[in-house]
């Protein structure tokens, strides 16, 4: 399963229509995936920030966030509906994930 393939949640699909893969696709024996939830735009909170990037899937805009990464098995996921892998899009959300763990 490539890194950035997105889903649609497995849960609460009304705030959080969709999660994406942000786990190394070399580790995709893991019985789970480490996932970044894709929130609708409207039901989050705050301005627009580099930490939380605006991400569009299926003509949805959606803000990527790292506050609430979760693994969720992979058994759950079902087939991806679309990818975050192109430069411009995977770069924000690395920028993000990077940032919310460094040592700073």
């Amino acid at each position: 399963m490539p890194q950035f393939d997105v889903f649609r949640s497995p849960g609460r699909r009304e705030s959080i229509p969709y999660v994406v893969s942000i786990q190394a696709t070399r580790l995709e024996r893991a019985a789970s995936r480490l996932v970044l939830p894709l929130v609708e735009r409207a039901a989050f909170p705050g301005e627009e920030h580099w930490l939380t990037p605006l991400v569009m899937v299926e003509g949805r805009q959606l803000v990527a966030n790292p506050f609430d990464i979760a693994t969720i098995p992979l058994a759950r996921l079902g087939a991806p509906v679309a990818s975050l892998a192109d430069e411009e899009s995977s770069a924000r959300l690395l920028r993000a994930i990077d940032e919310f763990i460094s040592r700073a």
